[in-house]
């Protein structure tokens, strides 16, 4: 991400959750150089880039588990805010409670349903009672504020450092493959300059109304050799007609095959945004091998 000047020059990041949330540990990973502050929910994050309360934000946009983080999909096309980079944080699972607490204490763990999706082996070997919170954090939160030793909470390690707790059982999920994918996002744009590495372009559009639209458009990309790495349809104010697609491809903009590629591309479409043109990040390179 250093090549891109804005994230060298950041001061503030904003992410979605509370302190000790997955994307509060991601935001720290990726932006060690950034003071992380918090926003209920997407829309204020999203308000906090565009308002400039913060210079960047973490967002997280899929994860290889659940899939696409839905909520903020709809909120993209009409928000003045880019993409500068991306960052894949692997979420790790720990099992904590107040001090004083042990494994032979707890019979209760509270945390968000995905989370204790991830660790039904833990909670069925130690025979723990599960109870739903709205997000890990908040349940980390909960069992610090109890001081109660029958509670345990499945949060980050961060959340145990926030809320003073103890790691009963680290790394509990099932899976070693919980990876979730973060947007590096500003209310500027600046692409990162081609110079023969890696880049993603992500861009979202709408189809026009016409037969095989969306087949004439993704064959520009086809026949000048540009590989989709990313392709999601959603419905757009609640119809069933109108469908938005979301796209990461690689290449550059400035490159002569993305360039007849999204030339072909707005000739079928409505609509066209490209959201952000930057570096691939090296996580990428283990998905190809």
């Amino acid at each position: 991400m250093a090549e891109i000047s804005l994230i060298k020059n950041a001061r503030r990041v904003v992410y979605q959750g509370e302190p000790g949330s997955f994307s509060h540990a991601a935001a720290r990973e990726a932006l060690p150089h950034c003071e992380p502050v918090a926003a209920p929910t997407f829309e204020d994050a999203f308000a906090a880039i565009r308002d400039g309360a913060a210079d960047l934000g973490m967002i997280p946009i899929e994860n290889s588990l659940h899939g696409r983080i839905a909520d903020i999909h709809h909120l993209l096309p009409d928000a003045p805010i880019y993409i500068l980079g991306e960052h894949f944080h692997r979420v790790r699972l720990q099992l904590m409670a107040v001090p004083g607490a042990s494994l032979s204490t707890v019979t209760t763990v509270i945390s968000q349903e995905p989370a204790l999706g991830q660790c039904r082996n833990v909670v069925r070997e130690l025979g723990l009672k599960k109870q739903l919170w709205a997000d890990t954090a908040g349940a980390a939160r909960h069992v610090a504020q109890t001081g109660d030793k029958t509670l345990s909470a499945v949060a980050s390690k961060l959340a145990a450092e926030i809320q003073h707790l103890v790691i009963l059982k680290q790394d509990i999920e099932d899976a070693s493959h919980n990876v979730t994918r973060f947007l590096v996002m500003s209310r500027e744009l600046e692409d990162v300059e081609p110079n023969g590495e890696p880049v993603i372009t992500s861009l979202i559009f709408r189809v026009r109304n016409v037969p095989a639209a969306l087949y004439k458009a993704l064959g520009g990309f086809a026949t000048n050799g540009v590989n989709l790495t990313k392709l999601e349809s959603y419905q757009l104010e609640g119809s069933f007609s109108a469908t938005q697609f979301y796209a990461d491809i690689d290449g550059h903009p400035q490159e002569r095959h993305v360039q007849l590629a999204l030339e072909e591309l707005r000739f079928f479409t409505s609509s066209l945004k490209v959201l952000g043109a930057y570096p691939a990040h090296p996580f990428r390179k283990t998905l190809t091998g």
